[in-house]
């Protein structure tokens, strides 16, 4: 099987990459963290990652009941760079959930109807009703980020987003829907690294766009935007949680902690749903662009 992209990835990898990228990844045993600024050295073993996970499930089992009978409104919006686990997270999150209750919401390119329309109109559509909880795969921040990395908005209707987006966000929150905005970011070498392996994964070439290969080179641009990002959004009614994802178990384990410690919910266990590991999850202060 041909590999897609006419190998673009692997290319880039030989030919473009910085070079202690590419050091990086040739020296990395497979259990290995690439970046030097993360706090573990190796990944998590995977015994304790079940355990835990297991028992986190079980509380968002609680969470889902609660949520059903109480009729709150949830909303987690999943960020992040390209390949740092949002959907292996989401996965993980909504697999013993019932889909009635926990949907998730990702978006494809807008029609010329949409794209007519108020920005956030068409994510407003997906908004929880009473008993539901939400999972946007992206949201109505790609235009703080990816469109204004690839040239999709014009200067002006960027600027008016996030002008609008605090009281867009404060609007929410009014109206009682418990709001969590999650970041996950990934190491430059390991986001190449996984890049690589779904390359070569026939099973997993599906997740790899024309977008993904392009930002390639475009990993600077991203930072500026991102950190610009991070600057005009993280406000004290909706602020950002960054969940560094080098390791994808502890990035799991830590995001769904994230959730589950900004709701309230019947019969919660503080011992499992306590805060998620420091080292790794917080504000932006700790994202490492």
């Amino acid at each position: 099987m041909p590999l897609p992209f006419d190998g673009a990835i692997s290319n880039f990898f030989a030919e473009t990459a910085p070079d202690a990228v590419r050091q990086a990844i040739k020296a990395a045993g497979k259990k290995d963290i690439l970046s030097e600024s993360y706090p573990y050295d190796v990944r998590m073993d995977k015994r304790t990652y079940r355990d835990e996970l297991e028992a986190l499930q079980m509380e968002l089992v609680k969470l889902q009941a609660d949520v059903k009978a109480s009729g709150k409104r949830v909303v987690v919006v999943f960020e992040g760079r390209d390949a740092a686990g949002k959907g292996g997270t989401i996965k993980r999150f909504r697999e013993n959930l019932n889909p009635r209750v926990a949907r998730v919401v990702a978006l494809s390119k807008p029609s010329d109807r949409e794209a007519g329309e108020w920005y956030f109109q068409r994510y407003v559509r997906h908004l929880p009703s009473a008993g539901e909880i939400v999972l946007f795969d992206r949201s109505w921040y790609n235009r703080a980020v990816v469109e204004k990395v690839f040239g999709f908005c014009e200067d002006h209707q960027r600027e008016a987003f996030f002008r609008q987006l605090p009281e867009f966000e404060d609007m929410l929150v009014d109206e009682g829907i418990h709001l969590v905005k999650l970041w996950l970011n990934v190491g430059r070498a390991e986001q190449l690294r996984r890049f690589l392996a779904r390359e070569k994964d026939p099973l997993k070439q599906w997740k790899l766009s024309w977008i993904d290969v392009e930002g390639l080179s475009r990993w600077d641009a991203y930072s500026d935007a991102i950190s610009e990002t991070f600057t005009r959004s993280h406000i004290p009614q909706a602020p950002w949680t960054v969940v560094r994802s080098d390791d994808k178990k502890r990035a799991r384990l830590a995001a769904i902690r994230a959730v589950l410690q900004h709701i309230d919910y019947a019969s919660k266990d503080d011992n499992v749903a306590h805060a998620p590991d420091g080292k790794i999850c917080g504000g932006p202060e700790i994202w490492d662009g």
